[in-house]
């Protein structure tokens, strides 16, 4: 037929001409597309990144899973070693935690390292010490560039410690991304970072669904926690009896802190978050506690007592809202008060909140969550590569 006789060259084709400029039109695009991904390609690399995050405190769980939204192999989390990657910005991380990791005894992949460091107490800053000096070794001998550290400070935020070390004191630490309201945060090199859920009790990341958002709650508020003597606590104990108000939410108290919940205790209390409007919050030993992060991943409203702990936690050049500065400055859709016995208040205007309007909240609450997580990711990667990146201003 006739496609026979145009493969032959037998028959004049009136479209050979159009279709002979197409083919070289769409050749063109197609070498300046090639051209196109080479450069990219070329570009990336120059201004490509490998960061070693190395997990030796359980926040760099909240950092690598609840954050970058990271995975881990294996899965179980009592293995020596877990280790997990992910490309982010322009930055290509590679994060492992776990027992088996010790300074000396692992491949030192990359040029820039982020130590996560547990600084709570002096036992810990011992350990903490040592990753720092092992790093130092790799920064004199050549072998890594770069250092930045997430630390979980201090809770009355004692962290002098740590001050030789940072780069503006003659140490090698560039950045530094720490816990709580710490007076010497100043976006320059030293940034709040949040305390999030706690890992350390394997608390979960939570997927928000659609019966978090829009189920009825059986609960108007809850409190699972210890109520240490002489504290706020005893105080809110009392608020909730009067009136009979814990009769209104799950309250279960007890005299001492329980460092490892049970499987029992620990689905007490995600199904508590699960099932209560709002979760009271009150001050532990400081004002920021895991608390405040682990009701958010439920969709229940923190009640916050807003008041500064002792110690020297407290406003920095940069923040004048302490406590909760990074929570507040994040527009935090939380309820503040200054004392539980504003609380009655509190309940008794919720008593009266349709489920439509609590189901709002649940929404904002939920997505502001989401958006935090996502803002902070977004601040650690271009903190970093603007700190790590060579500069092009010449």
């Amino acid at each position: 037929g006739f496609t026979d006789h145009v493969a032959l060259g037998n028959e004049w084709n009136p479209w050979e001409e159009d279709e002979k400029n197409e083919l070289a039109a769409s050749q063109q695009k197609y070498e300046a597309y090639l051209k196109m991904i080479k450069y990219a390609r070329s570009h990336l690399e120059q201004t490509s990144l490998r960061v070693q995050i190395w997990g030796k405190a359980a926040i760099g769980l909240y950092l690598w899973q609840h954050i970058f939204g990271g995975h881990l192999e294996p899965a179980d989390v009592t293995a020596q070693w877990r280790e997990g990657s992910q490309k982010a910005g322009k930055t290509y991380f590679s994060f492992f935690t776990g027992p088996s990791v010790v300074p000396g005894y692992f491949s030192v992949e990359a040029e820039h390292v982020v130590l996560v460091l547990n600084g709570r107490e002096q036992a810990k800053v011992a350990s903490a010490t040592r990753w720092l000096h092992y790093a130092q070794t790799l920064i004199q001998t050549h072998k890594i560039r770069h250092v930045a550290v997430v630390l979980l400070g201090n809770e009355q935020c004692n962290n002098g410690w740590i001050q030789p070390y940072l780069k503006r004191n003659g140490g090698f630490v560039n950045l530094l991304f720490v816990t709580y309201d710490c007076a010497s945060v100043n976006e320059e090199d030293i940034f709040q970072w949040p305390l999030g859920v706690a890992t350390y009790r394997n608390f979960p990341v939570v997927e928000p669904n659609w019966s978090m958002l829009r189920d009825p709650r059986s609960y108007l508020c809850n409190f699972l926690g210890t109520v240490y003597k002489n504290s706020s606590r005893e105080i809110l104990m009392e608020i909730l009896k009067q009136d009979g108000l814990d009769k209104l939410c799950w309250i279960a108290a007890r005299e001492q802190w329980q460092p490892q919940e049970t499987n029992e205790s620990f689905k007490n209390y995600q199904d508590a978050l699960l099932q209560s409007d709002l979760t009271l919050c009150p001050v532990g030993i400081n004002t920021e506690c895991y608390r405040i992060y682990e009701a958010c991943s439920y969709g229940s409203l923190p009640v916050i007592e807003d008041v500064m702990t002792p110690g020297d936690c407290g406003n920095s050049s940069m923040y004048h809202s302490a406590p909760l500065q990074l929570l507040k400055t994040m527009g935090a859709p939380f309820i503040f008060i200054k004392n539980w016995n504003e609380l009655p208040a509190v309940l008794e205007k919720e008593k009266k909140m349709s489920l439509q309007e609590k189901i709002q909240r649940r929404k904002k609450l939920l997505e502001w969550y989401q958006n935090f997580k996502a803002w902070m990711k977004q601040k650690f990667i271009i903190t970093l590569e603007n700190s790590f990146l060579p500069s092009d201003k010449g």
